[in-house]
């Protein structure tokens, strides 16, 4: 039996090993293995238990001498030692004995300049189905000289930690050590937890081949090849705003921002469901076919049709697939410098602007402060939306200094005069919950909004400066109504407005003085004002 070498990692024995099955075989696998059903449009659906979103309380970093100093150590980035790292390893390792083994060998990076080949080891075949679907698929050709990758990913969530004995915090551990090149994910069968360990790792490795990795989805004008990117954490409208028919999917979540342009780091799309419509969203919709991974939907048990609008399991229901699921997707996933860079934001407030200019010292206040709020599902345990401060719209992923990826993004504004803007995809009206409660802002309205700043139309419009926000907001946007553009004009109660501003206003405050006392005077100004 071939094994490729998984045995130099400490897998012994293996029942099988099966590398880079196709969709159709991984799928028909896990049906038999009894790990998901099909769904009338042929997708593999699973539940993923209690883990249904990831778990930020569970993810280490091994603290090893050679990235010490390179680390952003505290509440995000926690360290675990070499030992207890090595001691869980070799557990996990000793858990696949006997077990059929899934490899996937992939590549992220589109830009072969900057790609790394990533080798997922899974005990579950519709995880590799998920991973095999997500990251960068070789060719026949590739595959054959594929040669070591670069680091190694094995996934075994049947695998549960002891918290006394292993020194982590649950049953889950997600642990990286970069020295080796090696990440093991235990306990959770949530898919994401693969995903974002690529990018976690892409996000220390690219900074050293002079690349911005961003947590951004990205398209570009078929015509002119201008490129647009879309920062933002889950649920603020990353993967929706991106897949526009009108222009290229070029990715949904993580890219490199080299000398060169853009590049997509994977080579699919992880969607959420919740509430998804073939009207809405139908480029998402679509791709919920066969060679897809569904997560945590309801569906129905005899039709197999799904229940999208039900989120009893998890708000945060998931779909995995390919981007070329997406019939405009550009493959390679590769553009050029961009031209408009947007940062959403889901403000559970309902008191800022739905678009606003950025001049550079406010992207860079912006994009330092990643301020949004955690939607319902997207992190176990966070079931109404809560506002956070997630520094550079990815905190859980960076695991270097801020300022390492905030100095490379005000680099790139002034080398190329790139336009920000901060785009509100939250509520209106109203504050997400209690009394004067909002609506949260119409998709169509976003989407105009956003086609106005990739077009050029706010470059001759009336601008309003927001005093306490320190914003410019624009006063008219083709397919908006204009009492939209000014939230205060939405809210019925105006006082309990200016109550909800302030109180915002002073919480980007309070966290700015607080995590980034040395910024730079020009750039905390270009923040609220909280007095």
């Amino acid at each position: 039996m071939e094994t490729y070498g998984i045995e130099n990692l400490g897998i012994i024995g293996p029942k099988a090993v099966y590398r880079n099955l196709t969709p159709a075989r991984l799928t028909e696998y896990a049906v038999a293995r009894g790990e998901g059903t099909l769904s009338d449009t042929g997708a593999l659906v699973v539940t993923t238990g209690k883990y249904t979103g990831r778990s930020p309380n569970d993810k280490f970093i091994v603290d090893s001498e050679g990235i010490h100093n390179e680390i952003a150590w505290g509440k995000v980035n926690r360290p675990i030692s070499q030992e207890k790292f090595n001691a869980i390893k070799g557990k996990v390792t000793a858990y696949l004995q006997n077990r059929e083994v899934f490899i996937f060998d992939g590549f992220a990076g589109a830009d072969k300049k900057y790609t790394q080949k990533f080798r997922i080891i899974n005990e579950l075949a519709s995880q590799n189905l998920f991973i095999h679907q997500l990251l960068i698929r070789p060719t026949a050709e590739e595959l054959e000289a594929y040669g070591d990758p670069d680091y190694t990913i094995i996934a075994v969530p049947g695998f549960k930690c002891d918290p006394a004995v292993d020194g982590v915090n649950s049953e889950a551990a997600i642990m990286i050590d970069y020295e080796a090149h090696l990440i093991i994910i235990c306990g959770s069968q949530y898919a994401g937890e693969i995903k974002k360990s690529v990018f976690s790792t892409m996000n220390y490795v690219m900074t050293k081949m002079n690349v911005l990795p961003m947590h951004c989805s990205a398209n570009m004008d078929p015509e002119t090849n201008e490129t647009a990117v879309f920062f933002g954490l889950s649920g603020t409208g990353k993967t929706t705003l991106s897949a526009d028919p009108s222009r290229k999917l070029i990715g949904d979540d993580e890219h490199g921002w080299s000398p060169d342009g853009i590049f997509n780091f994977e080579g699919g799309c992880y969607a959420k469901c919740i509430n998804l419509s073939a009207e809405n969203e139908p480029d998402i919709y679509n791709a919920i076919k066969f060679g897809s991974l569904v997560e945590n939907v309801v569906m129905d048990p005899e039709t197999r049709k799904f229940d999208f609008d039900d989120g009893s399991l998890t708000e945060n229901t998931r779909v995995g697939y390919p981007v070329d699921y997406i019939s405009n997707a550009q493959i390679p996933g590769k553009g050029g410098i961009p031209k408009v860079v947007i940062f959403l934001t889901a403000d559970a407030f309902g008191v800022l602007p739905p678009i606003s200019r950025l001049d550079r010292n406010a992207a860079m206040y912006h994009f330092v402060t990643g301020f949004t709020s955690k939607l319902a599902g997207t992190e176990r345990g966070v079931t109404e939306p809560q506002p956070t401060f997630s520094t550079l719209f990815g905190e859980p992923f960076m695991p270097m200094d801020p300022a390492v990826y905030a100095e490379m993004l005000g680099e790139k504004l002034d080398k190329y005069g790139t336009k920000v803007y901060l785009v509100n995809t939250g509520w209106s009206g109203g504050p997400a919950s209690g009394e004067n409660k909002g609506a949260r802002m119409k998709l169509k309205f976003t989407r105009a909004m956003v086609t106005a700043a990739l077009n050029g139309e706010f470059d001759n419009v009336e601008y309003k400066h927001d005093d306490l926000f320190n914003l410019d907001v624009p006063q008219t946007c083709t397919g908006v109504p204009s009492e939209l553009m000014n939230p205060r004009d939405t809210w019925a109660d105006k006082a309990a407005y200016d109550v909800q501003a302030k109180k915002l206003a002073k919480m980007f405050s309070d966290n700015f003085t607080k995590k980034y006392p040395n910024m730079p005077a020009e750039i905390t100004n270009a923040g609220p004002k909280a007095e």
